[in-house]
């Protein structure tokens, strides 16, 4: 997967996940186009242990992919009914407040 980590100050880190072969390329679903850039998603792959560790520190987390949603199902980060399907690729936020 590939994993970027936003500093910001005033929201504390927000996590990018998604998954490696998403990168780059666009999603659809009727009128809804979705680009999974690098820019936000990073550039830089990351194992599974490492985005496990990111996810349960972030404040945010931005999900997109299978694998990305199945790891924040698998650490009771996200409902299984909590995300949205652009096409069929499940994509979630998680916010903590």
């Amino acid at each position: 997967m590939f994993l970027k980590v936003h500093h910001t100050q005033t929201a504390g880190d927000i996590i990018a996940v998604c998954d490696r072969e998403l990168i780059n390329t666009t999603v659809m679903w009727n009128d809804i186009k979705v680009f999974i850039s690098e820019h936000f998603y990073g550039n830089t792959m990351a194992s599974e242990e490492e985005v496990r560790s990111a996810m349960l520190l972030a404040s945010c987390i931005n999900l997109m992919g299978k694998r990305a949603f199945a790891l924040a199902r698998e650490l009771d980060l996200v409902d299984e009914k909590s995300y949205v399907l652009i096409g069929d690729i499940p994509h979630a936020q998680i916010f903590r407040i």
